[in-house]
């Protein structure tokens, strides 16, 4: 009977052990698990950063449109074989003619589009009152 609870003794120390690393590896695959995680929360509570992130996708966004809109008023300007024909290529006279003339387009587009137009005018309007109101860094 002796050597049955020695055997016993042995095994039970060995499923011991063997808990005892699998315990270790769960323990270190839950603190990679944990610290993944709270490295995303804390990239998700960075406001300051997200904030930052989201300004500049509007600004970038705010800016093509922006080119989109002179590129297609450029094209599109009213009496370009007019004025410029007389300049002899003279480029601030033809340069001034063409930014009056985009001015005027992007005018008469905003006159016909008020709800869009106001809604930009809006949307640049708190962005520049949030940069000036800001929290200090």
């Amino acid at each position: 009977m002796g050597e049955g609870q020695g055997q016993e003794r042995t095994q039970l120390a060995d499923d011991q052990d063997k808990s005892a690393a699998q315990l270790r590896a769960e323990i270190e695959d839950v603190r990679d698990d944990l610290g993944d995680t709270a490295a995303a929360l804390a990239a998700k509570t960075d406001v300051k950063t997200r904030a930052r992130e989201r300004a500049d996708e509007v600004k970038r966004s705010a800016m093509a449109k922006k080119d989109d809109l002179l590129s297609k008023a450029r094209s599109s300007a009213p009496g370009e074989d007019g004025p410029q024909a007389g300049t002899g290529g003279a480029p601030s006279g033809g340069a001034a003619d063409r930014a009056s003339g985009a001015i005027t387009q992007l005018q008469t587009k905003a006159r016909a589009n008020p709800v869009p137009t106001a809604a930009l005018g809006a949307l640049i309007g708190g962005f520049l009152l949030g940069r000036l109101t800001g929290r200090g860094d």
